[in-house]
């Protein structure tokens, strides 16, 4: 199956050139590091480029990429996995890793082959043009998710991990998530720091917790918890915060942002 681009013209450029020039301006000249794990946001690249950039920029390209976002659409299964075809946008296509796809499916019922959560979704989709950008030979396993337990984050993030440490070559797993959603720039900034300090010490439990406890509209934390819990069972020894913005300092306004939050976990 080719899965079409559902927000391009929307959220980045809709012509290869423009959008080869649009990701451009958010690359960043960085020394590179393996990671197992990454947090970039998913808003329109006007917003959001800059934080994704400087992730990408600063990651050596593995063989395969997850990609974990939250279900916006409500459309499909609650953990969804597509294990074959390719995603197209503007600046190329990537194909899907079958085999590890596969793997991962084995490791939880919870996980289920489903396309239709994948059609209109996205948060997966806007990671493509900074990865394309940097190879166009990379794999790709993309996963949406609905609201779900704890538990389910820890049985997915286990499943991953599974799957990633019965693979030969390198595998880093992205989560998708912007941060606090229409509140004031402070509010966000604050809320969001709390947050990000339980990534930092690579504590899902306590990231899905605050997140629940003070009702910080973060889209992404369960893909943000699964990542934590797969990266903690990988070995995983560190978090840093790469980049922090919100919305305000594009738009002006500061009394309804947006937050964003790019990290990377090794």
């Amino acid at each position: 199956m080719k899965r079409r681009p559902a927000v391009a013209g929307q959220f980045y450029q809709g012509s290869s050139a423009g959008l080869s020039k649009e990701v451009q301006r958010y690359i960043e000249s960085a020394a590179k590091e393996r990671v197992m794990g990454v947090v970039s946001p998913h808003a329109g690249l006007m917003y959001s480029g800059s934080v994704a950039g400087a992730v990408y920029s600063r990651i050596e390209i593995p063989h395969t990429f997850i990609l974990i976002g939250p279900n916006h659409t409500g459309l499909g299964k609650p953990v969804s996995i597509m294990t074959d075809g390719e995603w197209e946008i503007p600046t190329g296509a990537l194909k899907i890793d079958r085999a590890l796809a596969k793997k991962i499916m084995q490791g939880s019922p919870m996980i289920q082959e489903d396309s239709t959560a994948h059609l209109m979704e996205h948060s997966l989709e806007v990671q493509l043009p900074f990865i394309l950008h940097f190879s166009s030979d990379v794999l790709i396993v993309p996963v949406a998710m609905m609201a779900y337990s704890l538990d389910v984050c820890r049985e997915v993030g286990l499943a991953l991990a599974d799957a990633v440490q019965d693979t030969e070559y390198p595998v880093t797993i992205v989560a998708s998530s912007d941060m606090s959603h229409y509140v004031s720039d402070d509010v966000a900034r604050h809320k969001d720091k709390k947050a990000i300090e339980m990534i930092k010490a690579l504590n899902p439990e306590g990231l899905y917790e605050i997140v629940v406890k003070e009702r910080i509209s973060m889209c992404g934390y369960l893909p943000a918890t699964v990542m934590l819990f797969a990266a903690k069972a990988l070995g995983a020894i560190e978090a840093r915060l790469i980049k922090y913005t919100t919305s305000g300092e594009v738009s002006g306004d500061y009394e309804q942002v947006v937050g964003y939050a790019g990290m990377i976990v090794k």
